[in-house]
């Protein structure tokens, strides 16, 4: 197995799927996550496959490649700059476990409340994450650091750790006093 990180090309919303196409022709491994979605049109419904991470494909790019990678029409930048800007072949492969074995898993926004918990069992043992929902099940929020993007897994409340309780917003700030002349002269 391989453990070399992966780059995250940043692509024209849309275009992920062209893009993939243009990485199998230049002999880039890639991994483009898809989940598929019901949609209802006027006159049928229909079974949709979409990324997971709308506007990102993930790829191993060489420093010999990396010229002919960002020159694919769609690519818009090159992200892994930095260690931060990799995504772990771990990250990826519980998203591709995750996917394979049928887990419901659905794009989400930045979610920075909640209470932060790591997955202990499955598929995504060991992930980490922000919980938004409770329900049946709790709806935990991951989130892949280096494209600042996230996806919904719903887990049973057996199934978290607790790592970090949110922090109680406080209540209203106090009015500011002002010097007596400032007030008393205007009312």
């Amino acid at each position: 197995m391989n453990t070399v990180p992966w780059h995250v090309l940043h692509v024209i919303s849309n275009h992920e799927k062209q893009v993939v196409q243009h990485l199998v022709v230049r002999s880039v491994e890639h991994y483009l996550p898809l989940y598929t979605e019901r949609v209802k049109w006027t006159d049928r419904i229909a079974f949709v496959e979409r990324p997971l991470f709308s506007g990102y494909v993930f790829a191993r790019v060489s420093p010999q490649n990396r010229r002919s990678v960002i020159s694919i029409p769609g690519v818009l930048h090159l992200l892994g700059q930095e260690e931060r800007d990799l995504v772990s072949c771990a990250e990826l492969d519980r998203i591709r476990d995750g996917l394979a074995s049928g887990l419901l898993l659905r794009p989400h926004g930045l979610v920075a409340v909640g209470t932060q918990v790591r997955v202990r069992t499955g598929v995504f043992a060991e992930a980490e994450g922000v919980v938004r929902e409770m329900r049946r099940q709790c709806r935990v929020i991951i989130t892949l650091a280096a494209v600042h993007l996230s996806f919904s897994l719903e887990v049973d409340l057996g199934d978290l750790e607790v790592l970090k309780m949110p922090i109680a917003k406080a209540g209203p700030k106090p009015v500011p006093e002002y010097g007596n002349s400032t007030l008393r002269n205007i009312a």
